[in-house]
């Protein structure tokens, strides 16, 4: 099995002269309440997500930066998926590349055992802060504050993993962030346990490409993607003829986002085929009145049977008047 991984190392690392220079800081860290595990990261470097943040449900989670070789990523993941620990597995590909003094990487398992590394030749201020289930570090930073500013915001911050993750990238940017500035950013979690459906098992998957104020960015996107979940278990429940699960989620949905037509909108679709008709009305009107595309769409909804009003009931809202 070692000289398997070895040789995929050697066939897929790349020189030092061949890497990326993404400096930057992450944290990668497991829930202890849920398993979940996860990588978020921001960096002045174009899609900092498609190249430092690596993860699998039930296997862990990896963030490869500094003069950064995504090899990282992927073999880390298979030899923690073959059984190694976050530290056999990071010490192995360290052992195997000639480049190991220009990487900065950090790895957690499915247990939450952490392993990371700053090489000698990473850009100063570079450093790394280890806790427990967590390991933030940081490379070309304005301050050698950053890393320690970023565990201590990480295990103060109470809430989801995706929530004391966010509060760690925040903490790194008031402690001065990248001394070059900010461009990207990205959040990755995925489960703690692995049901061979990826489409379930990887919980939250965002980036900010390139933005003047990517954290900005990014907490909306979190805020959004949570909305969508609501509205995603609304639908679900409509499917099974629970109305009031389905108005509870679109109710949840449409608080995090009340300027969205498209939460309003099935939030009012869910009052109507609970019978609270009066109270939907004005939700479809304010619809209407935005976009009288969705007018439209609310005749299609009956033969589908995802309307369930009568034919007195659908004539009242269809009789709303739409933007002119």
């Amino acid at each position: 099995m070692k000289q398997y991984f070895l040789g995929i190392w050697v066939a897929c690392a790349m020189s030092v002269s061949q890497a990326q220079l993404v400096h930057t800081y992450s944290i990668v860290a497991r829930d202890s309440a849920t398993g979940e595990l996860g990588v978020a990261v921001q960096s002045h470097w174009f899609s900092v997500g498609s190249i430092v943040s690596w993860a699998e449900a039930g296997v862990g989670a990896v963030a490869t930066q500094s003069l950064v070789d995504p090899a990282y990523g992927p073999l880390g993941l298979e030899m923690m998926k073959a059984g190694k620990t976050a530290q056999q597995a990071l010490d192995g590909l360290l052992a195997s590349d000639p480049g190991a003094e220009y990487r900065q990487v950090a790895m957690i398992d499915a247990k939450g055992n952490v392993a990371v590394h700053t090489g000698k030749k990473c850009i100063a201020e570079a450093g790394h802060s280890v806790g427990e289930q967590f390991s933030v570090q940081a490379n070309m930073m304005l301050s050698n504050k950053v890393w320690n500013a970023m565990a201590e915001a990480f295990r103060k911050t109470k809430g989801t993993l995706a929530e004391r993750m966010l509060a760690a990238l925040d903490a790194a940017e008031l402690a001065g962030g990248d001394i070059r500035g900010k461009q990207s950013a990205a959040i990755l979690i995925v489960s703690g346990k692995n049901t061979g459906r990826p489409w379930v098992d990887r919980i939250m998957d965002l980036r900010v490409e390139d933005h003047p104020q990517p954290l900005v960015e990014l907490r909306r996107l979190v805020t959004v993607h949570r909305a969508y979940m609501h509205m995603n278990a609304g639908d679900l429940a409509l499917e099974k003829n629970d109305v009031e699960g389905a108005l509870r989620e679109y109710s949840a949905a449409e608080a995090l986002l009340p300027d969205n037509l498209e939460m309003k909108y099935w939030h009012a679709v869910a009052l109507a085929n609970s019978g609270a008709i009066d109270r939907a009305l004005p939700l479809f009107s304010d619809v209407f009145q935005k976009d009288a595309r969705w007018r439209e769409l609310t005749s299609r909804l009956v033969p589908v049977g995802l309307l369930t009003v009568d034919g007195d009931q659908l004539m009242k809202i269809l009789a709303l008047p739409s933007k002119k």
